[in-house]
């Protein structure tokens, strides 16, 4: 894992780089994404930096055919709908992201519990490109 800290802007560097990264609590062994300095369930400072696998499950969604304005500027509407949805993650953390390859004309065939896989969404936004977290079903 590249060397990276718990400063918020090292959670989008690392999407950049292709990975997953979080935080393990030593103390009472949770985690968190993106990273936290401080254990959201104990409260204790003794967090470590980890890599997580990428891979989870599908857990909650929602199909939206009226985004909001970043994501109607990438070409989202009524006619182009996209996936948002809830995963969980294999070592147990949830985390919101785009669902990818999806049924979203029949969101009925869209199925909770579905494996899922990590992938980054690459989009030009003002001058610069900017990657984002996203999953799509295993093959």
């Amino acid at each position: 894992m590249a060397e990276y800290s718990m400063i918020s802007k090292d959670f989008n560097q690392a999407l950049e780089n292709n990975q997953l990264i979080g935080s393990k609590c030593t103390q009472c062994g949770s985690y968190a994404i993106p990273q936290r300095r401080i254990c959201p369930k104990c409260h204790s400072e003794n967090t470590e930096l980890i890599n997580f696998s990428g891979n989870g499950k599908l857990v909650a969604f929602t199909v939206i055919s009226v985004p909001p304005v970043k994501m109607a500027e990438a070409g989202y509407n009524n006619k182009n709908p996209y996936c948002s949805g809830i995963v969980e993650l294999e070592e147990g953390p949830r985390i919101s992201a785009q669902i990818l390859d999806v049924d979203l004309l029949n969101p009925n065939n869209i199925k909770i519990g579905t494996k899922l896989i990590m992938s980054i969404i690459t989009r030009q936004e003002d001058d610069a490109e900017k990657s984002y977290l996203a999953f799509h079903p295993m093959k």
